[in-house]
């Protein structure tokens, strides 16, 4: 049985996952707006995996015999500046999520829940690979600069990632 502590902890986290793939959506509307449809691309397929970690949240409070919450969702931005302004973003973004995963295994630590000390491991090491993905494109973004022909072939090579379903 999940404790009532732990069960809103996880709920909450949920909701901060769709938040996550609703700004991703967001940002890959921007992108195809702004001719980078690539880019686009790759954000909707980040867009279906925070999906997926929200359903994973909710799947394991269910599981444990929980009844999760859902919390209302705030809009996204509809601006963005600049394609390297978007994914320093996304970067940001996701250092924020990694910062509060590291705090749901300190909750589960500090609440003796083995169970969702396990459950949480996982998401302790996607967000390290998250935040890689992100910080590469940042760092190719920095590298180019100003220079459109290099930001659109970046673009294309990001738009390899996956089907944007």
């Amino acid at each position: 049985m999940i404790s009532p502590e732990m069960q809103e902890a996880l709920s909450e986290h949920a909701s901060q996952e769709v938040y996550s793939a609703y700004l991703y959506l967001a940002m890959g509307a921007w992108c195809d707006t702004k001719a980078y449809k690539g880019f686009g691309r790759w954000l909707r397929v980040q867009h279906g995996e925070e999906l997926e970690h929200a359903r994973k949240f909710v799947d394991y409070v269910l599981d444990r015999g929980g009844h999760p919450s859902f919390a209302a969702v705030a809009a996204p931005p509809r601006e963005f500046g600049t394609i390297t302004q978007v994914f320093e973003a996304v970067l940001a973004h996701e250092q924020q999520v990694t910062r509060r995963i590291h705090g749901l295994y300190q909750a589960a630590l500090a609440g003796k829940d083995t169970a969702a000390q396990v459950f949480l491991q996982w998401f302790v090491g996607e967000q390290v690979e998250e935040e890689a993905a992100a910080q590469e494109i940042v760092d190719k973004l920095r590298l180019v600069g100003e220079r459109p022909g290099a930001a659109l072939y970046l673009d294309k090579e990001y738009g390899k990632r996956g089907k944007s379903g």
